[in-house]
């Protein structure tokens, strides 16, 4: 790893394509100057304007061309294996040969989990990769995984996903010692379907891990615990729902305070608290969720992801190769795995 970190970035993907991806990475460079460099994949021709368009001159940007794009639509593995010019292909190929340390897209999930398992492959001992994200809540946030890289898991999955998560708040999050919880339908051991039952006795015996048993989908947003975990099919489930809500959430409080003259009214003493509110609840402050386990830095955007999304990813990446969060994932893995013997 290069002392300052080298951030990859796929900019093709996503709703809005090189633009928001310049705009961002201008923002982020500009905000921390000298924390990281850039290095954008895509078709050169699109890139160059935005970059001329964000007034990115003289910010530490490179630009790598490629000749492909994996669309949204397309069937995520196949178009991994068939588009090997693609952004998002090239992208991961040069984070494989050291090019960059870290790579973030916001184009088609599924495609990106392909790309980095089959270019990048999985850290030593770990049987699948999980995808976290940030949740957050008065307690500081938790983080919950998997949120939809594997929609089936085995037991044995779950206890790993509860060690990168620990990992992960430890040195992202700077838990000390993160409270894990396994996500059911109720807190007795007793409550839960096959997995969670067969689950709850591997965790308990991680010597590694502080797990305080099983937790329930309020509890993610109470700040019981600082690591949530669960298969990916229920964790895209309780994603999609966090999201909806705070949307419904923002839009409800725009539309009162349109309708009430005197709602404006007590907003102007309150504006502060809302900003900070909105902060609070807004996945674009927090950028992107980690592909965590494979065997580089792969982060997942939403589709939707503009320039302050943009920003916040390479925020985050920049401090997840600083604190090497890979190499302590790899040693607590190895090390549970050790205890197990």
């Amino acid at each position: 790893m290069t002392a300052i970190p080298r951030i990859g970035i796929d900019a093709m993907g996503g709703d809005f394509g090189p633009s928001a991806v310049a705009d961002g990475t201008a923002l982020a460079l500009r905000e921390a100057p000298g924390r990281c460099e850039v290095t954008l994949v895509g078709d050169e021709a699109e890139i160059r304007p935005a970059l001329k368009r964000a007034h990115a001159d003289g910010l530490p940007i490179r630009i790598v061309h490629a000749s492909e794009q994996i669309g949204m639509a397309e069937k995520a593995v196949a178009a991994a294996r068939r588009k090997s010019q693609s952004s998002l292909g090239i992208l991961t190929q040069l984070h494989k040969e050291g090019g960059v340390d870290a790579v973030f897209s916001a184009g088609n999930t599924g495609a990106v989990v392909a790309t980095a398992l089959l270019g990048l492959g999985r850290l030593e001992s770990v049987s699948r990769p999980a995808l976290a994200c940030f949740m957050p809540n008065p307690g500081g946030g938790t983080v919950v995984l998997d949120v939809g890289a594997n929609a089936e898991c085995k037991p044995s999955y779950l206890v790993q996903f509860a060690h990168m998560g620990s990992v992960y708040a430890r040195y992202l999050l700077g838990r000390e010692n993160p409270r894990v919880g396994l996500l059911s339908i109720g807190e007795e051991d007793t409550k839960g379907n096959t997995l969670v039952l067969e689950t709850l006795p591997l965790l308990r015996k991680s010597r590694h891990l502080h797990f305080i048993g099983n937790v329930e989908g309020r509890d993610v947003f109470k700040g019981t615990c600082d690591v949530v975990v669960t298969d990916g099919f229920t964790g895209n489930v309780v994603l999609k729902t966090a999201e909806s809500v705070a949307s419904l959430l923002s839009h409800r409080v725009k539309d009162t305070l349109r309708k009430d003259p005197l709602a404006r009214l007590g907003a102007l003493f309150m504006l502060p608290a809302l900003r900070r509110l909105k902060a609070e609840i807004d996945w674009e402050e927090y950028g992107a969720a980690p592909l965590l386990g494979v065997n580089g830095v792969c982060f997942i955007g939403h589709g939707a992801s503009g320039p302050r999304a943009i920003r916040s990813a390479i925020r985050t990446m920049t401090r997840f190769v600083e604190q090497r969060v890979n190499e302590h994932i790899r040693e607590e893995i190895l090390a549970d795995h050790d205890t197990a013997a």
